[in-house]
């Protein structure tokens, strides 16, 4: 019994450390390049850096376009969340899979499928353009590209928000007398901000740090369509310093994104 009870706890042991060195392993593997980034330039370099008309442009624009594209994706995509929660449909299970599709498309091809849409050729865009109206290679491009590729990342979050609500409140609204909208918005949507807001965060993120559709359907012109990816791409063949100043502030954004939608994700009311 006291044999038994031994080799227990020494595979329990062997276990938990094995288990550690893993977990060692994994962290030092992600840390370690961040860190070497981090250090890599000092604070005066830094805040010099930030001067540079490059990063200056880029990080407006990239912020500005960040949060227009989140709002459109918060305004297309909560009812689209609450429709595919709510309601069992002939092709949802389609739609979904659609939704989803650009967070698997290589960024290349959401690229350039966007500019065979959206181009002056595009099978949309050449309708744009004969009206006088150039989509492609402009600030709108940017956020078009920003919506596509982060639009999938916000209607997952929403619609587990949505589902995770049980749907005795909106009964509850109905047999008052409350009609569908009025429910919505008074009743679901409070209920679930925190979800929303977390997947509203979590879109912005990705949207900030949109790279390969950007420049293949808005290409990387500066101050107009060369965000905080596309300017690091580009600086870091020449100011090395510029970007690692960019990729900085990158890592600060993500990192703080990450902590609020930890705690947001933590204090949602769980139904």
């Amino acid at each position: 019994m006291e044999v038994k009870r031994l080799r227990q706890s020494c595979r329990a042991i062997l276990l938990t450390f094995g288990t550690g060195v893993l977990i060692t392993l994994l962290l030092i593997f992600i840390v370690t390049p961040i860190l070497a980034l981090l250090f890599r330039i000092s604070p005066d370099r830094f805040c010099a850096s930030l001067s540079d008309p490059v990063v200056w442009d880029a990080l407006v624009l990239s912020l500005t376009t960040a949060t227009i594209s989140t709002c459109v994706i918060v305004l297309l995509g909560t009812p689209v969340a609450w429709i595919n929660a709510r309601y069992c449909y002939s092709g949802r299970e389609f739609v979904d899979t659609i939704i989803d599709l650009p967070l698997v498309l290589p960024p290349a091809v959401a690229g350039l499928a966007l500019l065979m849409a959206f181009g002056r050729m595009g099978i949309i865009g050449r309708y744009f353009y004969e009206s006088g109206i150039s989509i492609a290679f402009t600030t709108l491009a940017v956020i078009i590209a920003q919506v596509f590729v982060a639009l999938p990342f916000y209607v997952r979050q929403a619609r587990a928000s949505f589902e995770q609500l049980d749907t005795m409140y909106e009964q509850a609204a109905r047999s008052l007398g409350s009609t569908t909208l009025p429910t919505f918005f008074i009743i679901v949507l409070p209920l679930v901000k925190s979800g929303l807001i977390a997947g509203a965060i979590m879109s912005f993120a990705r949207a900030l740090g949109e790279f390969g559709a950007t420049i293949m359907f808005a290409g990387n012109i500066q101050g107009r369509t060369q965000t905080m990816p596309l300017a690091i791409y580009t600086t870091m063949q020449g100011d090395l310093n510029a970007s690692i100043t960019l990729s900085v502030i990158l890592i600060i954004i993500s990192f703080v994104v990450l902590f609020i939608v930890k705690f947001k994700l933590r204090r949602d009311v769980r139904f």
